[in-house]
């Protein structure tokens, strides 16, 4: 594969040429909310922050943050920026836990969109003689429109099949000599499953993954090429900044690239909210520089990683963002130490014996939280559950790699190959029952 450009002009910018450039988009976003979201007016009155008081990026850090709580508070249109009539479409989150998040786009979003993703499919090699089946769910949620315009816009053919049905699924990929594929990691692994099952898995055309929606550590990318024989790549956003296309990996695959014309990122102290120096590892927050429907100050994502401002090998001088450890919302406290569901994947992967589907059952007791880790043998690997000193061994060998990953000892349960739930969308691994009596 050889590196390429959708837009190469603008992804190869000189660092400086790039800060002039989000430092006028900044202060331009600052007007505009001001003078159309009454919400931001106010908010940034009582902070006594304008636009002429940003005179350099680092004037960022004196206007307030955005959270998922004020999107809430503002449901469903209030951060809207334009009236209705400019909005041409409406997506919003799955609500799961309350009021979803809503977000609307101009004409102009749809189109600034369309083109971060043309960049980022464009940059893994994707191109006009692709055939991609997009096996996401349509709907409310942004991941699948946002990838179809995308490839659209390269000249790509889109075989929209949604999620599920993953027969009809892996049916088609044949037929339609499918050769790219966007879900999210974990329904992939279970399609090459599936079609290794089916006794199909040499006649798929696949070679490329445009995965996203759900964390994948090298560990897992690594299995999926394993299962699929496809080269695996990743891609980060989220409904309320826009969706997918914030940022993407290149063939390179060292870090995925911050489409910075557009978004500006800044890495803080999830505790504190203090802006860290450059390099440190911290929550993600995202300035929406270009947003006409509902343009985003300071948003803080809850995605903990780091940011690498190096020219990339590929040639491209956007700033790239380590993929996420885990979200700060995500993160477990087990007896006062910080855990994370991809240390614990990262651990697992290491294991042949292992199929990449696990659940994390967590519960208390005696006052105190205890996690279990439940983990599935691959399908060759059944026969240890007949063999008690190979289980015993097994057991003891993820144990030991936990607590010395984690630094506390866990408990490791050992299932069946396919006992555990498979996912068609958004792997759900987290089984939280220290509430339940």
């Amino acid at each position: 594969m050889t590196s390429m450009f959708f837009q190469k002009d603008i992804e190869t910018m000189p660092r400086e040429d790039i800060e002039r450039l989000q430092l006028e988009r900044l202060r331009h976003i600052v007007k505009y909310c001001m003078d159309n979201v009454p919400f931001y007016n106010k908010r940034l009155t009582d902070a006594g922050v304008c636009a002429d008081k940003i005179k350099t990026l680092s004037d960022i850090q004196y206007i307030p943050y955005t959270t998922k709580a004020d999107m809430r508070d503002t449901y469903p249109f209030g951060l809207f920026a334009v009236p209705m009539n400019k909005i041409t479409r409406i997506h919003a989150s799955s609500g799961t836990t309350g009021k979803p998040t809503v977000v609307g786009y101009t004409a102009n979003d749809l189109d600034t969109w369309s083109d971060c993703m043309a960049r980022l499919v464009t940059a893994v090699g994707a191109n006009s003689d692709t055939i991609v089946q997009i096996a996401f769910g349509y709907g409310l949620f942004t991941g699948a429109l946002g990838l179809h315009y995308g490839l659209e816009k390269i000249g790509a053919a889109v075989v929209p099949s949604s999620s599920g049905n993953t027969e009809k699924q892996i049916m088609l990929m044949q037929d339609f000599k499918t050769n790219a594929l966007v879900s999210t990691p974990s329904y992939a692994q279970y399609i090459g499953e599936k079609a290794r099952e089916m006794g199909v898995i040499d006649k798929l055309h696949l070679r490329l993954g445009l995965f996203g929606s759900e964390g994948c550590t090298p560990e897992m990318r690594s299995q999926i090429e394993h299962t699929l024989n496809i080269f695996v790549t990743d891609n980060y956003g989220m409904s309320e900044l826009m969706g997918p296309g914030v940022s993407g990996e290149c063939i390179e695959r060292d870090g995925m690239h911050i489409n910075e014309d557009h978004f500006y990122p800044e890495i803080i102290d999830p505790v504190s909210g203090q802006v860290l120096p450059r390099g440190s590892e911290g929550e993600l927050v995202v300035t929406t520089l270009t947003k006409e429907g509902i343009p985003l100050l300071r948003y803080r994502t809850k995605d903990i990683t780091q940011i690498n401002y190096e020219k990339c090998r590929c040639g491209r001088t956007f700033a790239r963002m380590a993929k996420p450890r885990g979200r700060s919302d995500d993160m477990l406290k087990i007896r006062g130490v910080n855990v994370f569901p991809s240390q614990i994947e990262s651990v697992l992967m290491t294991f042949d014996q292992i199929a990449p589907h696990y659940q994390l059952v967590l519960t208390r007791e005696d006052f105190s939280d205890r996690l279990e880790i439940k983990v599935e043998l691959s399908d060759g690997s059944s026969d240890i559950l007949d063999n008690f000193p190979a289980l015993e061994q097994l057991h003891k060998d993820i144990r030991h790699g936990m607590k010395t990953v984690l630094g506390i000892d866990t408990k490791i349960t050992i299932v069946g190959n396919k006992t555990l739930e498979r996912f068609q969308g958004k792997a759900q691994r987290i089984v939280d029952l220290r509430n339940k009596k």
